[in-house]
């Protein structure tokens, strides 16, 4: 199985969220990629073959195929580039084309996906009440300054801001029922968010409907965010950081810029670091 294994939005040489890349000449099979995604154990892998002038790409969990991954993205990003030396490189998923760019840095790979479009909208309020409930918050607790919503950029992902970091740290719900709940509600992850600063965020990623308790970067989510911030006309001066992971012992820095055309691609970049063998997906 030679599948390499990257840490995405490092923090520098640390840090950073844990992704297979595996780059071939012909794609696996559903049935093989699932195998892979699960044996490897990562909350993805990517798996990329030439198609023309481009890479066919799919993304597996351990548990199911999702339609688009920031993360796994930026990995496969430092691959190609690795591979292939700098570059832009054209990215055909599942329901959209994308881009990623790789930039070798020392040690490092700088790498900076273009999301596919973004929307977002009320969140609907039984959802609303069932997150609330895994989550064990209520109203209170919620920053009123960024109504809960569904964010999409890509994925669906329900936005939930918090009103104190100390709420954000506290976060715990039970995988079995967030795992039911978020396959229900159609959910890829719930981005539960605190705002230090109209520019600086704090993120935690509960993404229990792919089996896993949580996500220390998600890519797909800080874009569908930071669109979701556009559509609030929320004072973002065209960029937003994102430190997740922090919690969990795996400090990840997320940058997106957002341009001003409604619904339009959200640039998310970051570090990405090769892994040392035997290195874990998770802190202890």
């Amino acid at each position: 199985m030679n599948i390499r294994r990257i840490a995405a939005f490092s923090d520098g040489d640390v840090g950073g969220n844990p992704a297979g890349v595996w780059v071939g000449s012909t794609m696996p099979t559903a049935a093989e990629m699932q195998r892979m995604a699960a044996e490897i154990g990562f909350s993805e892998t990517a798996f990329a073959v030439p198609e023309e002038a481009a890479w066919r790409v799919r993304y597996f969990s351990p548990e199911s195929e999702v339609p688009f991954c920031g993360h796994a993205t930026i990995a496969l990003g430092a691959v190609l580039a690795l591979e292939n030396g700098d570059d832009v490189f054209e990215l055909r998923l599942n329901a959209a084309k994308i881009t990623v760019e790789g930039r070798r840095e020392g040690t490092t790979i700088m790498a900076a996906l273009q999301s596919p479009p973004t929307s977002s909208a009320q969140a609907d309020p039984q959802v609303l009440s069932d997150a609330l409930s895994l989550f064990g918050l209520v109203a209170d607790d919620l920053d009123p300054a960024i109504p809960p919503a569904l964010a999409h950029g890509g994925a669906d992902h329900l936005v939930l801001a918090l009103g104190s970091r100390e709420a954000l740290r506290a976060m715990s719900y039970k995988l079995s029922a967030g795992r039911v709940f978020m396959r229900e509600a159609h959910l890829t992850t719930i981005a539960l968010i605190y705002a230090q600063t109209p520019r600086l965020f704090h993120a935690r990623n509960p993404f229990a409907s792919g089996g896993i308790y949580e996500d220390p970067a998600t890519g797909a989510a800080a874009a569908a965010f930071a669109g979701y911030l556009r559509d609030l006309d929320w004072p973002h001066g065209g960029a937003i950081d994102i430190i997740q992971g922090e919690d969990m012992g795996m400090r990840s820095l997320i940058h997106a810029e957002i341009p001003r055309l409604p619904g339009g691609s959200i640039r998310v970049s970051g570090t990405a670091r090769i892994m040392s063998p035997g290195e874990k997906a998770s802190a202890p």
